[in-house]
């Protein structure tokens, strides 16, 4: 039987109840996962069932369970279920854990006394036997002849039945008298509130198993198996249908927990227009996309929680393995292609403010299949689409979403909670299909433009950009990409800079370091736009420094710099988890917002200035703004510079005095004063004190000579990465031999083939990580300042060969497995990589 012959309105049951966070799968044992047999100790499970709750209680955060009336010993050994399933037998009164209620004198002499009496009311008739159980006795009828076994039954019921502290337990032509209180709901209570599970499945045929249906509420689900009343709100006939349930629900949970079609991390290929950034998997599946801003609830959140959580696909309606995908040269347009079959993609950089635009266009001579599944606010709001001639609207959300597709005829299928889209459509070489989303706006209307001429507009917007840089000789291309990236990750209307275009893209497969970057830091940002001056493109520097002028103007001082603010330039809501969301791969939890909002980073002035000085350089002059700028985070660092902080990795541990801090604190104020020198600025005079204060702390508490290296921080001997910038920025001399010695240590620590660890230290997180493309960055530099320009270009050429097919780096790579990891793309990635082919080009 397939999982379609199911009721529809018991799939969707399924489906939905599939994605919560924690399962509890409960089921009886005869009736429901073993046909009931004439012989009670002929009973054996089917093995399709069997194996479905194995499987299920192989997945994470599911637990399997079967509570049944039987003896635990006797259910044990004649299930022979494997041991990833719970028994719980006699009606709830004995665990596989222990036998929950151990019975006192009292209890043991009523059961001496009810067994007495049972046995004396069934001697000699032939088909009705005893079953004798820790804290119970069942009277079965089954077998015998019926007016005898109604005899029997009415014997008891008059009889030991009507005792004090008995317990009477119902069932089909069985009843039993316990000593202690049995209940199968109790039992399911009990296995919930220690797996903490957030919704619970019950399966059950007999009138025992009516207890366990009453305790089912909210999300939870019941399902009655054959005829009879019952609480449960679901009926299936008989024990195969049980057994289909299971294997729908095991593929249902196990494709929502581990979404093992999910495409490799830099496989993904992201689109933006400097307001919104969205992500497209290699076959054209639109996995990625926030409204109204990149920091916003995802409409599309596939990437973290597969096709319930929202997409919108078009492949060939006749399966194929697309052929490729690429950027058109010095553009954010991307194309798919298969053998017949061209999909087009970009988002409109000239939509009004709060709109999102995407420009979906399918050419070629083979059919398509569309799927529209938009899910809004990660999926936590129920939608509805109302088809009208022009296209598509979508009900039920705070912001309007509509998608015009004039001609195309929709067919809308429905969960339960959210309506789903799908259409075939036949694109022909003079008119190709498009279809246009746009969110913020209920306007379904034509465009005052042709597609032609706004997809020529959307190019030219990019590459009359690409065409003003300055390109390095080394990787100029792979340059150019990781230059059009850091620019899609600008927000040209408050100039703010995402650090990366998603949330909780795993450092772990399956692990929990999972965080939001959908934000702007200090420091990120000042590094990534520093770049794009150093390739001739200063309007992006421009607008960033407006926006950090901005937030500075809310704070009663420098020093109140938070590490990290909104797009808009405003402080960060608290951290939350999305539940409904199994991440990528089953990489849990799934993270909105950033605890490192309240993070001390003393790090932060340090670019700020050196991004001044790389401005200033490039303009010939240096504004009175930005040096009003250069004097407040100086400011910021005479105030706070000696004091421990949380550091560039943001750790979650107690503050220390680290290394990287104390070198950027000085950085602040070494190349404010050499600005001052240059341009004529009047500088306080404790200044050139306080830069020789701070590099002697350095120089004296930085360095460890147990390991020869500078070291993290000042009170252990742990290594990191960004102790590097003690050679990097010039505070030491990069021929010193403590230097040259700090990046052997490093070397032999924390890197490992083609990757650089940040640290090897315990972090107060578990798991593990990858190694960072930027930390590799680092490396490369260290060896051209000391002198290895080999180990420098072979590093190089290594960091080169992990980007993805169409030139993008996601933050981290594990180079064990040889994958990706982290959150993509990311700023910092890419700007490592272009400043190292810069360094490499002027060798």
């Amino acid at each position: 039987m397939t999982a379609e012959a199911l009721p529809a309105e018991l799939r969707r049951a399924i489906v939905q109840i599939a994605r919560t966070p924690r399962l509890l799968v409960a089921c009886d044992y005869d009736g429901t996962l073993a046909p009931i047999t004439a012989n009670p100790d002929e009973a054996r499970p089917l093995p399709e069932s069997v194996g479905a709750l194995r499987s299920l209680a192989g997945l994470h955060e599911t637990t399997t369970a079967v509570i049944s009336g039987r003896a635990l010993r006797d259910l044990a050994t004649l299930s022979r279920l494997p041991a990833e399933v719970h028994l719980v037998g006699s009606h709830g009164s004995e665990f596989d854990i222990g036998f929950v209620h151990a019975l006192d004198a009292h209890a043991k002499e009523l059961h001496r006394r009810v067994e007495t009496e049972l046995e004396r009311i069934v001697d000699d008739v032939p088909g009705v036997s005893l079953e004798v159980k820790p804290a119970s006795i069942a009277v079965h009828v089954r077998r015998a002849e019926r007016t005898a076994g109604q005899r029997v039954l009415a014997a008891v019921h008059d009889g030991p039945s009507r005792w004090d502290g008995v317990t009477v337990t119902e069932g089909k032509e069985v009843v039993e008298l316990a000593v202690v209180q049995t209940d199968k709901g109790n039992a399911l209570d009990t296995l919930r509130h220690q797996v903490g599970a957030t919704a619970a499945v019950f399966v059950g045929d007999d009138v025992t198993d009516e207890k366990a249906f009453a305790r089912l509420s909210g999300p939870d689900l019941g399902i009655k198996v054959g005829p009879g009343e019952s609480l449960a709100q679901y009926r299936v006939p008989d024990t195969v249908d049980v057994a289909t349930v299971l294997a729908f629900m095991l593929e249902e949970r196990r494709n929502w927990l581990y979404g093992e079609q999910a495409a490799p991390i830099e496989r993904l290929t992201m689109l933006a227009n400097e307001r919104s950034v969205a992500l497209l998997t290699p076959d054209a599946r639109l996995s990625w996309l926030c409204h109204p801003g990149p920091d916003a609830p995802a409409v599309f959140a596939d990437l973290l929680g597969g096709p319930s959580a929202g997409h919108f696909s078009v492949k060939p309606e006749r399966n194929g393995l697309p052929l490729g995908q690429r950027y058109l040269p010095n553009t954010m347009t991307v194309e798919t292609r298969w053998s017949r079959l061209l999909v087009t993609d970009y988002l409109e950089p000239d939509s009004p403010v709060h709109r999102t635009d995407l420009v979906r266009v399918i050419s070629g001579e083979a059919a398509a299949s569309v799927v529209f599944a938009p899910r809004p606010e990660f999926g936590n709001v129920p939608v509805r689409l109302l088809p009208e001639d022009d296209g598509l609207r979508v009900l039920g959300t705070s912001e309007p979403f509509v998608l015009r597709s004039p001609g195309v005829r929709w067919e809308i299928s429905t969960d339960g909670l959210h309506d789903t889209a799908s259409a075939v459509v036949q694109p022909t070489a003079e008119r190709p299909v498009v279809l246009e989303l746009r969110c913020g706006t209920t306007d379904l209307g034509p465009h005052e433009l042709p597609e032609l001429d706004r997809r020529a507009r959307a190019g030219s917007y990019w590459s009359e950009w690409a065409k003003t840089l300055k390109l390095p000789a080394v990787e100029p291309e792979l340059v150019a990409r990781s230059a059009l990236t850091l620019r899609g990750l600008v927000n040209t209307d408050t100039g703010a800079v995402l650090a990366a275009a998603t949330t909780s893209l795993p450092e772990e497969i399956g692990g929990v370091r999972n965080w939001d970057y959908r934000y702007c830091w200090i420091r990120d940002a000042a590094m990534t736009v520093r770049e794009l001056v150093a390739l001739g493109s200063l309007s992006e520097a421009e607008g960033y420094l407006r926006w950090l002028h901005g937030v500075l103007a809310t704070l009663a001082g420098p020093e109140r710099l938070h590490p990290l603010y909104t797009i808009a330039g405003t402080q960060l809501g608290a951290e939350a988890v999305i539940d409904s969301l199994p991440g990528y791969k089953g990489s849990r939890p799934v993270r909105v917002g950033n605890l490192a909002n309240h993070q001390v980073q003393l790090d932060v002035f340090g670019p700020v200035v050196e991004l001044v000085v790389a401005l200033a350089q490039a303009r010939g002059e240096l504004r009175d703004e930005d040096w009003q700028l250069v004097r407040a985070m100086a400011e910021g660092v005479h105030r706070r510079w000696f004091e421990p902080d949380h550091g560039i990795w943001e750790e979650r541990h107690v503050p220390r005095h680290r290394v990287y801090s104390r070198v950027m604190c000085w950085v602040t104020i070494d190349r404010a004063i050499k600005l001052a020198d240059v341009y004529g600025r009047e500088i306080p005079p404790n200044w050139p004190t306080l830069r020789d204060t701070i590099a002697a702390d350095v120089l004296q508490h930085g360095w460890n000579p147990e390991v020869q290296a500078f070291t993290t921080a000042y009170d252990g001997t742990d290594l990191d990465a960004a102790s590097l910038f003690v050679g990097l920025s010039g505070l030491l001399d990069p021929q010193d031999e403590r230097f040259q010695s700090t990046v052997t240590a490093i070397e032999a620590e924390l890197r490992s083939g083609s990757t650089v660890y940040r640290y090897r230290r315990d972090d107060g997180l578990p798991g593990s990580e990858g190694g960072f493309h930027l930390c590799a960055a680092w490396m490369i530099e260290a060896y051209l300042l000391t002198g290895r320009r080999t180990e420098a270009q072979e590093l190089f050429q290594q960091l080169v060969d992990a980007a993805g097919p169409t030139g993008l780096l996601p933050e981290q790579y594990d180079p064990i497995a040889e994958r990706s990891l982290g959150n993509h793309p990311q700023a910092y990635s890419h700007l490592g990589l272009i400043r190292c082919a810069y360094l490499l080009s002027q060798q």
